[in-house]
């Protein structure tokens, strides 16, 4: 089986999208565009979260570094205050900086876990930070203050968290989603089995906060309802997938706009959805090298993707040679992120 990106003919952008310069050295780990403004954060391997501008006139763009900093081990995860003016940044040193990136401050050190963080999200509602870690807590922290507010014991390594004011949900090891109603932080509202049968990669919760989308290693999203009088509404989808090679999926946005979705895999390509009608609104091209992340920007015109080497394959599969790191823009396009209107004639 060939490697990613060792086919001289593969594509390394076949979606002609903009590529932001300068690449990140090493694998792209977390991509987060601002909620108030195209400003885009990436962490990556290389132990930088770095911050490009990005501006657009019609149908062209531009990014322009703005700043960047440095951890001292791999940075595996990022996200904004609601404000737009602060960063946090997560990884392998097992602490989280929070970096006042719009005042031009420096970055300082927020929290402390036991293991790499691997996921983080900010709590607008309650001005608090969510850390989660391999060391199987959650933790909550008032950024003004040493010691966390709140330690939450998870039931394994965290994975995955999204937070949608009041819900906030929690994937960890063994296929384990946790769902907390932040209106009582400190208890689970409730405790699910993943409706996937492998390892859950990425939870993100539906704009409405009444569920969340989780995605798994085998190639399949599960759209999962909290009240359990919609269970019907519930239901399971193979994507990224090619025959009988089967790829991860990585990331799962909705767009702000819309409420429609967006996946990203390790096969390369990234898809739009719509969960109400489960339609396909969309499918493009296959990247040489998987998609880890990927984010929209705060009116959903834009949407980020990186393009790199996923360490599924283990170092032997990593080729420095041809593993280019890649941040690439897609200009949305409405046909392809809104909800197409219900046809009466059934589904294809």
């Amino acid at each position: 089986m060939a490697t990613f990106g060792a086919a001289a003919n593969a594509n390394v952008n076949p979606n002609k999208s903009y590529e932001v310069t300068p690449s990140p050295t090493d694998s792209i780990s977390s991509l987060n565009f601002s909620p108030r403004a195209d400003i885009l954060v990436a962490t990556s391997w290389d132990n930088q979260v770095r911050c490009w501008e990005i501006s657009r006139s019609g149908a062209s763009m531009a990014s322009a570094p703005k700043a960047s900093i440095s951890h001292d081990q791999p940075v595996l995860c990022s996200a904004w205050k609601d404000d737009g003016t602060t960063v946090f940044s997560g990884g392998c040193d097992k602490q989280a900086k929070m970096w006042p990136l719009l005042s031009g401050g420096q970055p300082v050190t927020v929290a402390m876990h036991d293991a790499p963080i691997t996921a983080m999200a900010w709590i607008p509602g309650m001005n608090l930070l969510a850390t989660g870690s391999w060391d199987k807590t959650l933790k909550y922290w008032d950024t003004r203050q040493p010691n966390p507010v709140h330690t939450q014991p998870l039931p394994d390594k965290c994975y995955a968290l999204s937070v949608k004011h009041p819900l906030m949900v929690v994937g960890t090891a063994d296929r384990n989603l946790i769902v907390f109603n932040l209106q009582n932080p400190q208890t689970e509202f409730k405790r699910i089995q993943s409706p996937l049968k492998y390892q859950t990669r990425c939870v993100t919760a539906f704009p409405d906060q009444q569920g969340f989308l989780v995605g798994s290693i085998e190639g399949r999203v599960g759209v999962h309802h909290l009240d359990d009088s919609q269970n019907s509404k519930n239901f399971t989808f193979k994507c990224h997938r090619d025959g009988s090679e089967i790829y991860s999926v990585n990331a799962l946005n909705f767009h702000p706009v819309h409420g429609t979705f967006a996946t990203a895999g390790s096969d390369g390509a990234f898809n739009f959805w719509d969960k109400d009608s489960k339609q396909r609104l969309k499918a493009m091209s296959r990247c040489n090298q998987p998609i880890p992340c990927s984010s929209f920007n705060h009116d959903g015109s834009i949407y980020a993707y990186a393009s790199c080497y996923d360490w599924s394959k283990g170092a032997e599969n990593h080729n420095p040679a041809t593993a280019k790191s890649s941040i690439f823009l897609h200009l949305t396009q409405e046909s392809e992120v809104k909800a197409k209107p219900r046809v009466a004639t059934g589904r294809k």
